[in-house]
């Protein structure tokens, strides 16, 4: 007998999920359907962070505010942080990596993503009018490309390089004892704090 369509509706849209295959998928959907409790926490969960979950408009970090245009986050209004060092990362997971490294104190910018054309995703779908911005009102020293060690990664630092010859402003990368193809969000700490003080200029 074949699965109803409520079952692969379900497990459909748990391999929605990064890094979920099939296997995992039915595991994952069958865990949900066999815990109830569980699954009215996560879909509650969900709805709350659409609620509260805003993007800060400088970093592109989330803020938990019920505000329709929230202030900066605080890493962007931390005193304590060097103004003129600007991380550019892909997602919110890679600066969260970063932070839990503790060798990063400056500011921080979130492209929303890297250059795809396989995936349709050009300059116009990330935050790099915004970085471009940034960078001309906020006086930096320096901007490091963390993006990740992948493909796209690396085609996404290039054409970024190449927008800030213009702006006479160093650029570096990060230098990476991740093997290629890793992600920066799953590397330990350790590895991520070598990667920041070895960065070398683009």
């Amino acid at each position: 007998m074949s699965a109803t369509k409520s079952w692969n509706d379900l497990v459909t849209a748990v391999l929605g999920l990064p890094g979920v295959g099939p296997k995992m998928g039915e595991r994952i959907a069958l865990h949900l359907l066999r815990n109830q409790d569980t699954a009215d926490s996560l879909i509650e969960k969900i709805q709350s962070a659409k609620q509260r979950l805003k993007r800060c408009h400088l970093c592109g970090d989330f803020i938990e505010t019920e505000d329709i245009s929230p202030p900066p986050c605080h890493k962007c209004l931390d005193p304590g942080r060097d103004a003129q060092l600007l991380c550019v990362v892909e997602e919110i997971g890679d600066l969260y990596a970063l932070e839990r490294s503790h060798a990063f104190h400056g500011r921080y910018h979130v492209l929303g993503g890297v250059l795809s054309a396989l995936d349709g995703i050009g300059p116009e779908d990330l935050r790099i009018n915004i970085l471009l911005d940034r960078i001309k009102k906020e006086n930096m020293r320096e901007v490091i490309l963390a993006t990740n060690p992948t493909t796209e990664g690396e085609t996404t630092a290039s054409y970024l390089a190449d927008l800030l010859q213009s702006h006479d402003i160093p650029v570096t990368r990060l230098a990476y004892g991740l093997s290629s193809g890793s992600m920066i969000q799953y590397a330990d700490e350790y590895t991520l704090a070598k990667a920041l003080e070895g960065r070398k200029t683009y």
